[in-house]
């Protein structure tokens, strides 16, 4: 108990909210939770070795309506509603907690101080107050554990590069109300819309797998915390969807998808313009399968658009994330370059999660406030070339004293700085038709007999850790040659791109007047979160692929019933 006396001795004792005040009275979940907050702040305070200076509880109310197809026939049906509950305890001090990292044993700070909960999807009060209680003695116990080990592991650990406190101090806290509904659906009609559509690609025997898919999500996020914020907010996510796969007689699976996203149902396509996408998606498969292979090969390429965005994101945008540039484990590619050129300099790159539209294009990476109550904020990461700043979560870093709003999680992980709406721009941009000159003009300059264009991306992987290769991975999925001598486009297959992220960001020479969105769930140590990703085409003067790993299984023996003639 001396340790405990010392710290308050400092003047470190916090003033807690008291019971639910007017803000939380007309909702009975945030009052429940505001309730318990109160009475467990001021109950710990003082109960354990060290003290309790932070607690935050974040429930999330999930809905979620699915409706999968196939050749006609539905393939799933379902509605869903759960309630996860988030509980986060800080013990010691701002400059010093529980979620310091442990070097030596892996950087991420895991459960330190932090519990996660399926509770009642009922707003039964008495209910969620037992489970809010569980999960607080849960998490502070685990707090205090983590903290003796901390402070053991700095005491015989050299000193951090980084000295910056553990959590930030932020302005004054939110407090903020809207409730978000679920939409009104014609479920019947949906289920006959899918099915009608899932049954085009029977006329096609070369698709070995295929499906029509609607998801209608309903995230309500409610947030309070032992600094007084006092939040709910909503985000609605549609997506409907379509997959097509066939394999090649060397055994490479090949893919064709689409996916339209929107915050309303009057976001999605026409049933005209989904049959449109869908027979274009087919013949590229069809020419997909009679494709050949591209050895490996280093030199100019163009990625449009969207899979421009999915590059940018992927290579760039993970490594500005602000723990990277704190962790010790971590190889923080930019953590020293601040206003240094990083990309070429009539490139700028901004995180806006305040949009929600661009260009009249939803954007799945909009919210108000991120998971530790801070409003979201536009983050300009680079300006002309040169990177000006990082994305911020509650753990400052050197420079950064504060949280820009971008601390994010899926329910269920610890927070930290993760990308929202990133935004690629050009100060000078071509029409696409001038870019693809530009391209035979470089392939001439380089004297190379074919260039690339990538057409479309599915994903790819980065490593950022000190222990790997500071390189990437990126997976597409259309890709074409374009011939120095004029010779028509041939779509060709069996390749990722790969590479190292300072050297191909200084490579691109042009830019296209053609931006795009990119929508999807980004997957990282804080889980998935949606996200979106702008950019325009882009002309790389040198661009490394190599080939894809491939199953060796033949295709199907006999083609698929429905492609038998009678």
């Amino acid at each position: 108990m001396q340790n405990v006396a010392a710290f308050w001795a400092l003047g470190l004792a916090l003033t807690f909210p008291a019971a639910a005040g007017s803000a939380a009275a007309g909702d009975p979940v945030l009052a429940a939770m505001q309730d318990e907050l109160s009475r467990s702040s001021s109950k710990l305070a003082r109960a354990g070795t060290a003290p309790l200076y932070y607690l935050a509880y974040e429930t999330t109310d999930v809905k979620e309506f699915r409706l999968g197809a196939s050749l006609g026939a539905l393939e799933s049906d379902s509605f869903q509603a759960s309630r996860y509950l988030d509980t986060d305890v800080r013990v010691g001090a701002r400059q010093f907690d529980n979620t310091h990292e442990l070097k030596g044993r892996g950087s991420w700070m895991g459960d330190a101080g932090r519990s996660r909960d399926r509770v009642p999807a009922e707003t039964d009060a008495a209910a969620l107050r037992a489970a809010l209680w569980q999960s607080t003695d849960a998490a502070f116990k685990a707090a205090l554990e983590r903290y003796t080990k901390v402070k053991t592991n700095r005491a015989v650990t050299a000193e951090e590069e980084d000295r910056s406190p553990d959590f930030s101090e932020e302005g004054p806290a939110a407090r903020h109300e809207d409730e978000a509904d679920f939409p009104v659906l014609d479920k019947d009609l949906w289920r006959s819309r899918l099915k009608e559509l899932s049954a085009l690609f029977k006329t096609h025997p070369f698709i070995y797998d295929s499906g029509v898919g609607l998801e209608v999500r309903l995230a309500d996020r409610r947030f309070v915390s032992s600094e007084g914020a006092r939040l709910r907010t909503g985000n609605l996510y549609i997506r409907l969807s379509y997959q097509l796969i066939s394999r090649t007689t060397d055994g490479m699976d090949i893919y064709r998808s689409r996916s339209y996203d929107g915050d309303r149902l009057s976001d999605l396509p026409s049933d005209e313009t989904l049959r449109g996408d869908i027979a274009r998606s087919v013949a590229e498969l069809k020419a997909l399968r009679s494709a050949p292979l591209v050895e490996p090969y280093a030199g100019p390429v163009i990625l449009k658009s969207r899979a421009a965005a999915v590059f940018f994101h992927e290579i760039f945008g993970h490594r500005v994330e602000g723990q990277r540039q704190k962790r010790e484990s971590e190889g923080q590619t930019f953590t020293k370059k601040l206003g240094q050129p990083v990309v070429s300099s009539f490139i700028s790159v901004q995180d806006d999660p305040t949009l929600d539209r661009y260009r009249g294009t939803f954007l799945r990476g909009a919210y108000r406030y991120d998971d530790e109550g801070v409003p979201a904020q536009r983050a300009t990461l680079v300006e002309g070339g040169l990177l000006r700043g990082f994305l911020l979560n509650r753990m400052p870093i050197k420079g950064f004293p504060r949280s820009n709003g971008h601390g994010r999680r899926e329910p269920g992980h610890a927070t930290v700085a993760r990308m929202g709406n990133t935004i690629v721009e050009a100060s000078r941009t071509v029409p696409y038709a001038e870019l693809r000159r530009l391209l035979l003009e470089e392939l001439a300059r380089q004297k190379k007999p074919f260039g690339l264009v990538f057409d479309d991306i599915s994903g790819g992987f980065t490593t950022t850790g000190r222990g790997g290769v500071q390189a990437f991975k990126v997976q597409p999925l259309l890709v074409y040659k374009v011939y120095a001598d004029g010779r028509p486009d041939e779509t060709v297959r069996g390749v990722d791109i790969v590479g190292t992220p300072i050297a191909s960001f200084m490579k691109i020479l042009a830019a296209g007047d053609d931006p795009a969105v990119f929508n999807g769930t980004c997957g990282a140590e804080s889980g998935g979160v949606p996200v979106s990703a702008v950019s325009p085409s882009l002309l790389i003067s040198e661009m490394e692929v190599e080939k894809v790993s491939k199953s060796q299984a033949k295709p199907p023996i006999l083609p698929p019933p429905y492609g038998d003639k009678p």
